[in-house]
């Protein structure tokens, strides 16, 4: 194409003929006389042949949908479309005629009678050359002649459809049709027709890069590569046809960083999840119990997997018309992919899409679960297990070893079969799913199992998470400014995504709160010494003999987690070597890393200390932090770790080789053994030939020689007579440099025999990573170990970087109660340092259990009854607390209506979406729980709001009798304290005004007018009792500068006259 556009631009600069009549019939196509308008510009053109042009509208794959290269190609060409057999053939005999406009066009692009330059330049540019051949309409496009390798992408197309094909051929991966045009877009790479279809290429060693790309924009790409190397195929019964090729890896969003070749890599290692969420619904029949009159007409089943970390989340519930359980599991954990199994509601559906916007980039994907009715799904599951049972055994039984991982599997069936219906065909189908992936394996793990909530967690709703920005900021979604970015100070990937999990499910037991306290409790201590104990601390780590001195906990705590946030993600390495897709330096350093974690832990001899019955001092007390340590650091982590990285050449390792990658010993490896010895009698053979030719051409000196990577040269000068079957190779002007034939046999032989060395050390790789699974939930553990030992750091040193306080816990017996004193928000506080202003909270259940909280707009009521939820969230994380003194009852739930937003793709308008969540609380709430509303009722009339807000209330404290903090703007829902006298409480936001009393005002005098508009207010930030007199809501529509000061106050305070002559508290008339 380059040729032509260049012979294009030449017959563009050539002479111009001497008779004007003679022109080319496309040039006269152009001009029409009398132009009514002026040519438009023309922005882009395609050099494209008209065959080119024919065959990309025309190709279409067999038996698929027509491809978007015929829109491409009718879409990019010049704007003069045409029919393809006629629009370039010349009509002599024929009147000029108008061209056809594109379909884009509206206005005809005719010719200037005095063309530019530069308009006669794009004339010739855009004619068709007059030397190609022109198609015939009865061309065989519509049945192509396919070349072998454009048959193997047809044939793999067809067998996987809807996967978008990276086909290596040679040192390039290569798209085909549709799939080139969309990488063409999405690479920003260039698209060129070749023979039959549209193709692009990328080099080989971007294959990491441009997977990613890819699989961010939402596409489920495939790998096909070459399954035979040169070298095997010319000794194959393939020596004349084509590489055989096979689909060799998939990549989605979820499978992503435990995939081969492109997993693990720094630009996947983010401390986010890339949860796979399985989502099956059930309708509920209508019962007293369940139904539609407790607000419940749907049941959920959900199987959340995390494959590059083993986590399997599972649980089943109720859930009503606005889906709020199934809203609270996607915003916990956040999924990459969603998989939808059909028939499934309206309502679910539009929730689920609507979090999987373009904006997201999350890939959704549907599935029916129709083939698990009948307890399909129980023996889908059950298959997978005998499956690897089978699999299981047998290797048990080569290698001679005891059946201990039979038994957990065991206990994992026990478990699945105790698993809820839904939850089972939601496993079912998330199995068959990752079946395509090779990645089903990672749900045969009993251990790697979680119910997503329990009776130890409170689970968070979705309201919670957003209205308190819990994971994420209300301005811009980002994780900035939220509770979990202030709290967290972890030093590794995986400790972050556990941390995560904390604060989204905060403990319900207070004997667990009261051991995380103690954890770091310990810890905040430990850094008080730990500058000191550095020096007296600097063992080596092999230095287990020298046991009088002991460093202090912090110090050994921040020396290990340092070294592993310095390192790979273990949690995804561990996985990854499961998958048996880890690479062979990312296998060393994963393991290595977990053996000198182990081994530094064992500084603090915590396992002596345990053997031992008396132990006069201990060096750690808090008992979770001592069982945390013992299991990362146990000697059969520690042996095992050793063993697996003796069997390893590091050096290898590190480099990629695989051919000498594995420390034979013990008749390990045989195979290996068997061919790296075939190797060496080859090469031994190959040399041997030397004195063959020593003696043939009397030269006792010759030797072979190496030039430019080919070997085993014989070097002869030119006029040296040798043998008539020697393969001249390459010469010099003096010598000429000869691969005798059985040189080149040799050769042949040496190179097959390495090709088969490859082969042989891949499969033993692969043994060597499948035998890692029996060690696999060991190693898990201690990852999870080391992982909760960085979280109890962070919390440790949020502690000590802001001087938070312990919060105290009263027993299970006592009535429910919060006591804060000067409490501060977190991220606020940060934020404004110390011009913060605390505030205290006395809530009891057998006193007062309700504030009513009113005051000016922009007061602070809003930060106030926020900063006592997260204050209770990190409480129960087992964090301390930004407080002075805090003693807290354990909650069960914390629920908010904050705010104001609707849902239009889903039809929810905000009034709907704001009565829906006082709905989903009056449910769910129960007297343990904490309950904040804010302005109730504003989304509608104001009789109507308060009616409501008050209504809500008064269920609220009459029959779930739960803490409340309820602010509002109407000040007649204060009334409610008289029918529950010493229950609810009345408190406002302090503030500070220049004048006593509201001016009265006159409409007729601007002067009145400016007076009150200027009055000064001072908000405090202040609760006191009482309820606040206004609410200031001009002061805030002057901050927003609404229209001209002047006019504003005049129209808006005479109409505030006319409904308030005598103003009582906040702006509402006295009667």
């Amino acid at each position: 194409m380059g040729k032509q556009k260049q012979q294009v631009i030449s017959r563009f600069f050539a002479p111009k003929p001497q008779n004007p009549s003679t022109s080319s019939p496309s040039t006269s196509q152009f001009s029409l006389p009398n132009p009514p308008t002026p040519a438009p510009k023309i922005s882009a053109t395609v050099t494209f042949s008209p065959s080119k042009r024919l065959q990309a509208s025309q190709l279409t794959s067999p038996n698929t949908k027509p491809s978007k290269i015929r829109k491409l190609s009718s879409h990019t060409c010049d704007p003069v479309s045409s029919p393809p057999n006629t629009a370039f053939q010349p009509t002599p005999n024929k009147p000029t005629k108008t061209p056809k406009l594109s379909p884009h066009t509206h206005n005809a692009i005719p010719s200037l009678p005095n063309p530019s330059l530069h308009r006669r330049f794009l004339k010739k540019l855009l004619e068709p050359s007059q030397d190609l051949p022109e198609p015939s309409p009865k061309s065989s496009i519509s049945n192509p002649k396919y070349t072998p390798l454009e048959q193997q992408v047809v044939d793999l197309k067809d067998k996987y459809p809807n996967i978008l094909l990276m086909v290596e051929v040679g040192y390039k991966y290569r798209f085909f049709g549709e799939d080139a045009e969309n990488a063409a877009r999405v690479l920003g790479i260039y698209a060129h027709m070749d023979h039959n279809f549209l193709t692009a290429s990328i080099p080989t060693f971007r294959l990491n890069v441009h997977v990613r790309r890819l699989v961010s924009a939402g596409y489920k790409v495939g790998v096909v590569k070459q399954t035979e190397t040169a070298t095997i195929k010319a000794h194959g019964s393939n020596r004349l046809g084509p590489f055989c090729r096979g689909l060799s890896a998939l990549y989605t969003k979820a499978t992503l960083e435990a995939a081969e070749d492109v997993g693990g890599g720094e630009e996947g290692c983010g401390s986010s999840s890339n949860y796979l969420v399985c989502v099956i619904e059930k309708k509920i029949v209508e019962s007293v119990e369940c139904g539609v009159e407790s607000g419940f007409d749907v049941r959920i089943g959900i199987v959340a997997v995390e494959i590059s970390t083993g986590d399997v989340v599972h649980g089943e519930f109720n859930d009503n018309f606005m889906r709020a359980g199934l809203e609270a599991v996607i915003l916990s954990l956040s999924p990459a992919e969603l998989l939808l199994g059909e028939p499934i509601s309206n309502q679910t559906e539009k929730l689920l899409l609507a979090y999987a916007g373009p904006a997201s980039n999350v890939r959704t994907e549907r599935a029916s679960q129709d083939c698990f009715s009948g307890g399909g799904a129980l023996a889908e599951v059950m298959s997978l297990y005998e499956n690897m049972n089978e699999k299981s055994l047998a290797d048990y039984e080569e290698e001679g070893t005891e059946v201990t991982e039979l038994e957990n599997t065991h206990l994992a069936i026990k478990g699945i079969m105790a698993m809820p219906d839904l939850a089972v065909q939601a496993l079912a189908l998330t199995i068959r799913h990752l079946k395509q992936f090779g990645f089903e394996r990672i749900l045969c793990l009993g251990a790697s199992f979680r119910p997503f909530s329990s009776n130890m967690e409170m689970t968070l709703s979705a309201n919670a998470l957003q209205q308190l920005e819990v994971l994420n900021n209300n301005s811009d979604g980002s994780e900035s400014g939220s509770l979990l970015q202030s709290m967290n100070h972890t030093l590794t990937i995986f400790g972050s995504r556990l941390l995560r999990h904390w604060v989204t499910h905060p403990l319900y037991n207070r004997n667990m709160i009261s051991a995380r306290l103690d954890a770091v409790s310990e810890i905040a201590e430990s850094m008080g010494s730990s500058n000191a104990s550095q020096n007296s601390s600097s063992l080596d780590v092999g230095d287990a003999d020298v046991t009088f001195v002991q460093p202090e906990l912090s110090y050994v705590l921040s020396s290990v987690l340092t070294t592993l946030g310095r390192s790979p993600d273990i949690q995804r390495g561990i996985t990854r070597i499961f998958h048996q897709t880890a690479t062979t330096s990312e296998f060393i350093a994963v393991i290595q890393v977990i053996l000198v974690a182990g081994k530094q832990l064992e500084q603090l001899h915590i396992e002596e200390e345990d053997k031992e019955e008396i132990v006069p001092t201990k060096t750690v007390h808090s008992v979770l932090l001592r069982k945390l340590i013992l299991t990362a650091s146990s000697s059969s982590i520690i042996r095992t770790a050793a063993k697996l990285l003796s069997t390893i050449n590091k050096e290898a390792a590190d480099q990629g080789d695989l051919l000498n990658l594995f420390i034979i010993c013990d008749g390990q490896f045989p195979e290996v053994a068997r061919a790296r010895k075939a190797v060496q009698l080859a090469k031994e053979k190959l040399d041997s030939l030397i004195g063959l030719y020593r003696k043939q051409l009397g030269m006792w000196k010759l030797e072979f020689m190496s030039v430019s990577g080919t070997t085993h040269l014989i070097e002869m000068p030119s006029e040296a007579r040798v043998p008539s079957n020697w393969v001249k190779v390459n010469s010099t002007k003096k010598t000429i440099r000869y691969h005798p034939p059985e040189v080149l046999t040799a050769l042949d032989q040496l190179s097959l025999a390495n090709e088969e060395l490859a082969i042989v050390c891949r499969a033993a790789w692969n043994g060597f990573l499948k035998a890692f699974g029996k060690n696999y939930a060991e190693f898990q553990s201690a990852v999870q170990a080391l992982a909760a030992l960085d979280c109890l750091h962070s919390l440790a040193i949020l502690s000590r970087n802001k001087n938070y306080v312990r919060p105290v816990f009263v027993n299970e017996s006592e009535p429910v109660q919060i006591h804060i004193h000067s409490g501060r928000h977190p991220v606020m506080e940060t934020i404004l340092q110390d011009n913060f202003v605390p505030n205290d909270t006395n809530l009891h259940a057998e006193g007062e259990y309700c504030q009513i909280v009113t005051g000016p707009n922009m007061g602070g009521k809003s930060c106030y009854i926020r900063q006592v939820a997260l204050i209770a969230i990190m409480a129960q994380v087992g964090s301390f607390v930004p407080a002075s003194s805090a003693k807290l009852h354990v909650l069960d739930g914390i629920h908010t209506r904050m705010g104001a937003s609707d849902s239009i793709q889903q039809g929810r308008s905000t009034f709907l979406e704001e009565l829906s969540e006082a709905s989903h609380i009056i449910h769910t709430c129960t007297a343990r729980s904490l309950v904040i509303i804010d302005e109730l009722g504003r989304g509608t009339s104001t009789h109507d709001g308060v009616a409501i807000a008050y209504g809500t209330l008064h269920h609220l404290l009459e029959q779930k009798r739960c803490m409340v903090l309820f602010v509002t703007h109407y000040p007649k829902i204060v009334d409610i304290k008289n029918e529950f006298p010493g229950s609810v409480g009345a408190y406002h936001v302090s503030y500070l005004t220049s004048q006593d009393e509201m001016t009265m005002i006159d409409t007729k005098s601007d002067q009145n007018v400016d007076n009150v508009y200027h009055e000064d207010v001072t908000y405090l930030y202040k609760l006191v009792p009482g309820v606040a007199e206004r609410s200031f809501g001009f002061k805030v529509a002057q901050l927003a500068q609404v229209g001209c000061p002047s006019c504003l106050c005049l129209c808006g305070f005479s109409f505030l006259s006319s409904l308030s002559p005598s103003p009582g508290p906040m702006g509402v008339k006295n009667s």
